[in-house]
């Protein structure tokens, strides 16, 4: 398999553009993800009988094709966007909830009674204490999430979206290997910048974990 490089030079204009709405639509479904699991994810913590609900949700909805997701939610958004974020916003549910009911239960029982203890209102601990000290667990699952998207966004070429996956789409009709090729490994890319980022992200917003290491 030989590559095209002067297709690759002929088409970069291109290849930034479908790498930034890639990740425009990979970063949003993660974002509207999160927005949805904190919450739920609260309610799961503190309500048990609801936990297995909420959990059971949205492991069903994960086992639920990719292409199925898009083809139901058409008639809904249509050929749009929104079709596409909705769709992988679906999937990061899975993975965001879990990770933040679990990062909310490893918070020692003695830190939780030490806050209340000290007149700490329950949604100010929640907001101050137990949060942060779950953000190690949450940012994992933000991270599986956010990878999970970017390689996913390539299956809503089918609803006419996908950014990169639109190379995929060209590259077989045209039996024509070097796009199919640039779109894996610009995907790749992406996510492991996505992921360093998120890491480093990490890195600022929870220094005592350093300092525990140290």
């Amino acid at each position: 398999m030989t590559i095209d490089w002067s297709w690759i030079a002929d088409h970069t204009g291109d290849l930034t553009t479908l790498a930034v709405s890639h990740l425009q639509a990979a970063l949003s479904a993660v974002l509207f993800g999160l927005l949805i699991s904190l919450p739920l994810a609260v309610v799961a913590h503190r309500v048990r009988f609801l936990r297995g609900l909420l959990l059971g949700i949205s492991n069903v909805l994960f086992t639920i094709p990719s292409i199925a997701v898009f083809v139901l939610l058409l008639p809904v958004s249509g050929l749009t966007r929104t079709t596409t974020v909705i769709g992988l916003t679906i999937y990061t549910l899975v993975v965001l909830l879990r990770n933040t009911v679990e990062g909310l239960d490893s918070v020692p029982a003695r830190t939780k009674e030490a806050a209340k203890a000290m007149g700490t209102r329950p949604l100010r601990a929640l907001l101050t204490v137990e949060l942060p000290l779950a953000l190690p667990v949450i940012m994992a699952g933000v991270r599986i999430a956010t990878v999970m998207s970017i390689s996913l966004v390539s299956v809503a070429t089918y609803i006419g979206d996908g950014g990169l996956g639109q190379l995929f789409t060209d590259g077989f009709q045209r039996n024509f290997p070097t796009p199919v090729v640039v779109g894996v490994v610009l995907t790749l890319l992406l996510a492991l910048i996505a992921d360093a980022l998120l890491v480093a992200l990490q890195y600022v917003l929870t220094p005592w974990t350093r300092k525990r290491r140290a």
